[in-house]
């Protein structure tokens, strides 16, 4: 197992969501941290609170993960100043609204660097510095959209569907060369992040009253809290689970899929229509 108290990890998208979470979670367990993200203030509001909670040795990053030679720049800057470091979550993430034929390539090519190269460079950057502890742990963040596919979600799913086969993969590998690092994939299901909110719209998407329906349904349906979250992956990493599901909904989406490989949308749809609108029903009485 890895074990989390002593420990010192890196967490990328670490300002908000579910990495603001998990960075709050880790110190709270006695973990120092390397946090990066492009939002500075935000880094350093976790900083601050982390600092209230106690005395965790905490560094700040500011990091594109779009840009491997930042991501490379971080893994260095994170081992010196924790050359303990033996956690690393490649956790930032984006989405993006609209049909396939509603965004352009740029789009999908801006969606893909964050989402998955993300990852994958984060996963080589600090690999070798991992190789060296007595134990190491490699999270990488999927998505219930890597397990399967609604439709509106084509760059998402296909970015998520690809961190799950990397993932899987190189954990396969790193277990054939015994190597002291193990690998968990997450796939969350609905978590009430701002992730919706701070979605892009494809270009040839010209609905407003679409993206806000969409935020809307997302937030209806979104119901696991970050903290919950990260608590789940915590446990994952201490019991070196290689694929960590979080939330009912997730497990629920991860068993129709098996069930029903083909067809599954058109029950998901059914389920996701009926409990969204029960639960706007129950959240407009509730005001």
């Amino acid at each position: 197992m890895t074990t989390i108290r002593g420990s010192a990890a890196a967490v990328t998208g670490a300002a908000s969501g579910i990495g603001r979470a998990l960075a709050l979670e880790l110190a709270a367990r006695g973990c120092d941290l390397a946090l990066a993200d492009r939002d500075e203030a935000g880094l350093q509001a976790v900083a601050a609170d982390i600092a209230k909670a106690g005395q965790r040795k905490v560094s700040v990053h500011r990091v594109d993960v779009s840009e491997p030679h930042q991501i490379a720049a971080f893994a260095e800057a994170a081992g010196a100043a924790h050359p303990a470091l033996n956690i690393v979550i490649n956790n930032a993430g984006v989405a993006l609204l609209g049909q396939f034929d509603e965004i352009d390539q740029a789009q999908m090519e801006w969606l893909f660097n964050i989402n998955f190269w993300g990852v994958v460079h984060g996963t080589r950057a600090f690999l070798p510095q991992l190789a060296r502890q007595r134990e190491a742990h490699i999270v990488n963040i999927s998505s219930i959209f890597g397990i399967l596919a609604p439709p509106g979600q084509s760059a998402y799913c296909a970015a998520k569907f690809a961190v799950r086969g990397f993932s899987e993969s190189v954990r396969h590998e790193l277990a054939v060369a015994n190597s002291p690092v193990r690998l968990s994939v997450v796939h969350p299901g609905g978590i009430a992040t701002n992730i919706a909110r701070n979605s892009r719209t494809g270009v040839g998407v010209t609905d407003n009253a679409r993206r806000a329906e969409s935020i809307e349904r997302f937030d209806a349906l979104a119901r696991t809290a970050p903290a919950a979250a990260a608590q789940r992956i915590i446990a994952g990493i201490e019991s070196n689970e290689p694929r960590i599901l979080i939330g009912k909904d997730a497990r629920i989406m991860d068993l129709l899929q098996r069930f029903l490989p083909a067809t599954y949308w058109k029950v998901m749809q059914r389920q996701m229509e009926k409990t969204a609108a029960r639960r706007l029903a129950r959240d407009a009485a509730a005001k």
